[in-house]
């Protein structure tokens, strides 16, 4: 594998960091994290040995969903810092190696946002037509509340011009008119803006719902929302060619698939990446019945996305942990599992818990899921203190329970902040899984500890490339508990399994075109595994065990299995 030939294409062995300045670290001692505090933080990422930051929004906002209902698409929130504090952020973040991108949340804006209140103050105002208005909600309109629990209805009226105006998220969000050209150019000027400051892309928010036109009375004379997307792709790439676009599209794979682009000369022209919501569902589903079964159909089902492209994995987000995508019997298996409380769960679709927690702190299952990870086909995102196995905190409301400060020491706040005083964004995690127990300082030395193991991890994905680059096939093993796959490349390949069952047991595996004598190189601890006649092997595995097996013993050497 030529580091010539992947260079460009960043992202596809790129580990990505998703964090909240806010909750991150407090570096000017007011109860707040801000920019300052984070780039002093910024050298425990590049140990850890993540690639690319995203940042969560950090704009001007009314902090009526953290952060989300934004109010100056151009400024950074005071108390996080300014413009010069980021830019010395990201500076030293590219020092180190790594790459920033951050939320692009253009679907909707804040109500107190100028444009908004422009909007309002007559029919005729210059911004009306940059939201959704009507006289009566359309019976085609869209359908559905993203947060059931506070919003009845998606259309809100407005008193003063007695019109309703649209809103998937909260009515404080009044959704913008992407279909308006001028809507679009104000799009490309964010994008423009923030990577003339050196962001690297963006995470894109809810893609279906910016490119939705239902409900709008000239919806059949729009152009294409996908062609749209193209145009926003091409306009990235030509203010910065390295540049991607990340994209939440939580839908059925054919559904998601469509938002990679077309299949023909445009291949792979509008989103980089999306995430694998459906993985991650059936992923649960196999830990919580100890079945590979449903993973690995998952994964069968997946669609190969464009040359390019690449499907983003991970263990859980900044949101709740959704389930939507199982059926009502299978969320009923994951909440009994792993959230049998009702205070676990959040909108009947999912739960706001942190993984070792809802497994009851047992490593052998923290371990498994970030072995699947880092070994899945994917780009893998974590989610910040994944990497310490921080818990949550049920006192929070909502999806808050996960966004707690990021615990740096066994003080009682965690090395936050170094105030006593006021509140902080979110309480702090208490119990078995808060700062005493659970801390980035007590973990840096312990070559047992959760950030060891996954900065272990990490290190063996970077220094596989047949993961990153291979095509994947998902392998039959002769126990059900047992998932299999092997990531092929000309060079070699490398064949991980995972026991999702609580038995130690040695599973049958049968690796195509694996000639019999062949020795298989265990990555963690070098072992080897002798192949019988056929190619069938034997692994041995511990209770909720995995192995990472590299099929061609001379690329052991990693300098030689990306060497020129």
């Amino acid at each position: 594998m030529r580091l010539t030939r992947t260079s460009d294409v960043w992202w596809k062995n790129a580990v990505v960091y998703c964090l909240d300045v806010e909750t991150y670290q407090d570096g000017d001692g007011d109860g707040t994290g801000d920019f300052a505090g984070l780039t002093q933080r910024i050298d425990h990422l590049v140990r850890l040995g993540v690639t690319c930051v995203w940042l969560m929004p950090f704009y001007p906002t009314r902090e009526r969903d953290d952060g989300y209902d934004i109010t100056d698409f151009y400024g950074v929130d005071p108390r996080l810092g300014t413009l010069g504090d980021f830019t010395e952020f990201v500076r030293t973040a590219r020092d180190r190696g790594i790459r920033v991108i951050a939320d692009l949340v253009v679907n909707h804006t804040s109500d107190h946002h100028p444009w908004f209140l422009d909007a309002r103050s007559g029919r005729d105002s210059a911004h009306r037509d940059w939201y959704v208005w009507c006289d009566t909600p359309p019976e085609d309109g869209p359908r559905g509340v993203v947060f059931p629990d506070e919003e009845k209805s998606v259309w809100e009226y407005d008193e003063k011009t007695e019109q309703y105006y649209l809103h998937r998220f909260y009515k404080q969000q009044p959704d913008l008119n992407v279909a308006n050209p001028a809507v679009r150019d104000e799009i490309a000027r964010i994008m423009g803006f923030w990577t003339e400051l050196g962001l690297s892309g963006f995470r894109v928010d809810a893609v279906p719902f910016l490119l939705e036109t239902d409900g709008q009375q000239d919806a059949d004379g729009l152009p294409d929302p996908h062609a749209y997307l193209a145009d926003l792709r091409a306009f990235l790439g030509r203010r910065n060619g390295e540049a991607i676009l990340l994209g939440e599209v939580n839908l059925p794979y054919p559904d998601t698939a469509r938002f990679f682009g077309g299949a023909q000369a445009g291949e792979g022209d509008e989103l980089t990446l999306c995430f694998d919501f459906i993985g991650m569902q059936r992923m649960y589903l196999s830990m919580a019945r100890e079945d590979a079964g449903p993973l690995a159909a998952a994964l069968r089902e997946r669609p190969v996305p464009p040359r390019d492209a690449r499907w983003a994995t991970f263990v859980r987000n900044h949101d709740e942990l959704t389930l939507d995508k199982l059926d009502e019997d299978e969320r009923a298996e994951v909440f009994a599992a792993f959230g049998p409380d009702e205070d676990m769960q959040v909108y009947g679709r999912g739960l706001r818990r942190r993984l070792p927690p809802m497994v009851d702190g047992d490593r052998r299952r923290v371990e498994l899921a970030y072995s699947l990870l880092l070994s899945l086909p994917g780009t893998p995102v974590l989610f910040y203190g994944e990497e310490i196995g921080m818990g949550e905190n049920l006192a929070a409301p909502g999806r808050q329970a996960v966004r707690t400060p990021m615990q740096w020491t066994p003080d009682k706040g965690g090395g936050f902040t170094s105030s006593d005083e006021g509140p902080l964004p979110n309480p702090v995690v208490e119990g078995a899984f808060g700062p005493k127990r659970v801390n980035v300082h007590d973990q840096m030395r312990d070559p047992d500890s959760p950030l060891s193991r996954m900065r272990s991890l990490i290190e063996r994905y970077r220094e596989a490339p047949e993961l990153a680059w291979g095509r994947c096939e998902v392998l039959d093993t002769d126990d059900p508990g047992v998932m299999a796959h092997l990531s092929s490349l000309p060079e070699g390949a490398v064949l991980a399994v995972h026991n999702f069952s609580g038995r130690q047991l040695t599973a049958a595996v049968e690796v195509p075109g694996l000639r019999g004598g062949r020795l298989l190189t265990d990555l963690a601890d070098g072992g080897s595994v002798k192949a019988a006649a056929g190619g069938r092997i034997g692994v041995g595995l511990e209770p909720y065990g995995y192995r990472w097996l590299r099929v061609n013993t001379p690329l052991d050497d990693p300098d030689r299995a990306v060497a020129e």
